[in-house]
């Protein structure tokens, strides 16, 4: 039976309608009519961050931790533009996120009203659809096509736009079961017609699966890349059978970790401008290449005319943008890469064996080793890391921050299921993981939370501590702390003879006090054995749920090794 009431109160239950049971957001003006409904569905818990671009990053990071679809609200105006960090991020890594945001009212709108931005203008660029809502009759559909195409396809952000005055006028509502609606929307139906790729999975040609089997039937030195499409469509399982039967070396991109185990046998490790010589020395000699759900972005591929030069190379994507767009294929199968992988396994006329092959491979492979300090001031990646690894739970999901303590973190420990990596792989946010450490505790409120930082990455968002704090998330934030920017700094002394320009930071605060101030543990440490302490007390006490920040003093002048310079040939290595 249907009903009347107002446009705020069709939203939430919209959002009811899709499962929302968390929202992350921070409030203001012109949703202001949200914020009232809202308090009377205690049901649906909300998270007040210290920003909007905190918001967004936790419900991002809620997102690829839960599998669900992440919401996020915020006002008009500034509130709506410190979103689009947030925003620009998912959508760089195809995380499914819906944003709402409310605008001023319908006859204010175009006459620089007070807080007015044209968002949807502002986000076009960086979502896979946005929409105005203007008349509160299409309030509901609105909300349940957003949902649909958030998660469908190619997931990834959809911003809703509200006028203000939609969410005070009243309007029939009935409910509608997710499933119901998609199948019954015209709309939907039509955009599935005509294979728009928001919405769900394209066909698949078999013609082109029955040639990859051959393609590998005939492969004497194969190599497999695992994207982030694996971990967005569920099909680590598959690929991992397809990598045993292939008997291939598995070479992992930044947002593929987790996808394939990280101590399996056939893993190389990362690939690209950071990767393993492993990787990239197998890139260069491999005579077939099949990449699954990556874009061949440039840090993989450096110099796309020397990439994967001996091989003939396949590309399995459920986007048909990405075909072709920065490395030319030799064939290329469009669909969601469980559906694909499924097929193919089915096709594949033989296991393989390619020991030599292998043992070519492998004899590259080493641990990345870096210097001790003599003197015990300081303490390198791999120290902290080895530390972090063998004292906190296997099970633990990192996030990070973007610089060098994201390669690090992602050369030195070994995800082993999909989502336990969260990182901003396209978009490259500084600022993103503390964040989306929120937005994984609350979703996964069981699980060890690590947020891996640097110092200038932890500075540009580091008052989301005080959301930490309040909602008694036992996150452990883990500090490399150079005193610079510490990834230019690399390239300037690689690359610009060492003119450090702006990239030192000599300042405050210190971290350890920063956290203090904010109600959670703060601790400095040096050397290995105070970190270990540490460490063993942050996991000790995560039931007192308060969090800690380990601010761990490294070298000014630690680097990642390896290195390609962007633009180079893969298989050169500037440092190693």
């Amino acid at each position: 039976m249907s009903n009347k009431i107002n446009g705020s109160e069709i939203l939430i239950q919209c959002l009811k309608e899709q499962g929302v049971d968390t929202i992350f957001g921070y409030p203001g003006g012109a949703i202001l009519n949200v914020y009232d409904k809202l308090y009377d569905h205690k049901e649906i818990k909300h998270i007040l961050t210290a920003h909007e671009q905190g918001a967004s990053h936790a419900a991002d990071g809620y997102a690829r931790a839960t599998g669900k679809v992440g919401v996020c609200l915020a006002t008009s105006g500034p509130g709506a533009t410190n979103l689009t960090t947030g925003v620009a991020t998912a959508y760089m890594d195809s995380s499914p996120v819906v944003f709402i945001t409310c605008n001023v009212n319908r006859d204010l709108i175009g006459r620089d009203s007070f807080q007015e931005v044209d968002i949807t203008g502002v986000t076009l660029p960086i979502t896979k659809c946005n929409y105005i809502v203007s008349r509160v009759e299409n309030l509901a559909d609105t909300v349940r096509e957003a949902f649909a195409i958030a998660r469908s396809g190619r997931p990834g952000p959809v911003l809703i736009d509200i006028q203000k005055d939609v969410t005070a006028s009243d309007c029939e509502y009935e409910p509608v079961r997710p499933e119901d609606y998609e199948k019954t929307s015209g709309r939907l139906a039509r955009l599935r017609r005509t294979h728009h790729p928001s919405i769900g999975s394209p066909d698949i040609d078999m013609n082109d699966v029955e040639k990859l089997a051959e393609m590998i039937d005939e492969s004497q030195k194969p190599l497999l890349v695992c994207g982030g499409g694996v971990v967005r469509s569920g099909a680590s399982e598959e690929f991992r059978t397809l990598a045993n039967r292939m008997d291939s070396p598995v070479a992992i991109t930044v947002m593929g970790g987790g996808a394939y185990g990280g101590y399996m046998p056939l893993k190389t490790g990362m690939i690209g401008m950071h990767g393993s010589q492993a990787s990239n020395m197998a890139c260069d000699a491999c005579d077939l290449l099949i990449a699954v759900g990556c874009r061949f972005s440039d840090r993989v591929t450096l110099n796309p005319a020397g990439f994967a030069k001996n091989a003939k190379i396949v590309h399995i994507d459920i986007d048909a943008s990405e075909i072709d767009k920065n490395i030319k294929t030799d064939l290329h199968i469009i669909g969601d890469a469980k559906e694909v992988l499924t097929l193919l396994l089915e096709r594949m006329k033989r296991d393989k064996h390619n020991d030599s092959w292998k043992d070519y491979v492998f004899s590259f492979k080493r641990e990345t080793e870096y210097d001790n300090d003599p003197e015990g001031f300081t303490l390198t990646p791999k120290e902290v890391l080895s530390s972090v690894a063998e004292i906190l739970p296997q099970d633990t999901i990192v996030t990070t921050d973007v610089g060098q303590h994201q390669m690090w973190a992602i050369q030195h420990f070994k995800f082993d299921y999909p989502g336990q990596l969260i990182t901003s792989g396209g978009f490259g946010t500084m600022g993103f993981g503390l964040g989306a450490a929120i937005g994984v505790q609350v979703g996964c409120p069981e699980k060890t939370v690590l947020h891996v930082t640097g110092d200038g990455s932890f500075r540009m968002n580091c008052n989301e501590l005080s959301t930490e704090e309040y909602y008694k998330l036992p996150i452990i934030t883990l500090i490399f702390n150079n005193s610079t920017l510490g990834m230019v700094r690399q390239w300037q002394h690689l690359i610009y003879n060492e003119r450090y320009s702006q990239t030192t930071l000599d300042r405050g605060p210190d971290f350890a006090k920063l956290a203090e101030a904010y109600g959670i543990h703060g601790r400095s440490v040096h050397d290995v054995s105070a970190l270990r302490d540490v460490l063993t007390e942050a996991v000790k006490s995560r039931s007192d749920g308060l969090g800690w920040v380990i601010d761990c003093k490294i070298d000014i002048d630690e680097m990642v090794r390896p290195m390609v310079g962007g633009g180079s040939y893969i298989a050169n290595f500037m440092l190693d």
